[in-house]
């Protein structure tokens, strides 16, 4: 990768993959150039390179299992959009049991639908492809507010009686 310094004294190249790097001091950033991940694995481990402010489609009917990376406060955010209808489970996790998720999302099967809390020691949200959501069209946003907690926010597309996604499962 060449690297080049600006006007401003930022340190800026191309990385392989087309994607701009950002290097000043020690802290590097890639931005992607592509907003838009399409997450089509069994599971998939996300980076704040790789996924931070990005858009990752989860369009695996079977399911997907996604793994955040540790919260630590950085503001960053990772987005989730399901674009293919679950027929199995569609996991989103903590890396760790460290680590918890807070905050709510909105359930739906029709117009009235439920607002769901995360619990104190929620870690994992899955959606069942029915009464937890995972319809197509089901959405969730995490964003790292501090070291050990993500801040969650969404709306959930579901069948039946509307159920909490919400779980503390990691270990």
């Amino acid at each position: 990768m060449d690297i080049l310094t600006s006007i401003h004294g930022k340190r800026l190249g191309l990385g392989k993959d087309g994607s701009l790097v950002l290097n000043h001091g020690t802290d590097q950033r890639v931005t992607p150039v592509d907003r838009l991940v399409n997450c089509t694995a069994a599971t998939l481990t996300v980076t704040k390179d790789l996924h931070a402010g990005r858009i990752v489609t989860l369009n695996r009917a079977a399911g997907i299992t996604v793994t955040l990376p540790a919260a630590t406060g950085t503001g960053d955010e990772y987005a989730f959009f399901v674009g293919t209808t679950f027929t199995g489970n569609g996991i989103i996790q903590v890396a760790s049991a460290s680590d918890i998720i807070q905050g709510g999302v909105s359930v739906s099967t029709d117009a009235a639908g439920v607002t769901i809390l995360a619990a104190a020691t929620s870690d994992t949200i899955t959606m069942n492809g029915s009464t937890t959501g995972g319809l197509k069209g089901s959405w969730i946003k995490l964003v790292d507010v501090a070291s050990g907690v993500f801040m969650v926010s969404g709306f959930i597309v579901s069948t039946g009686d509307e159920a909490t996604p919400f779980s503390a499962a990691v270990s």
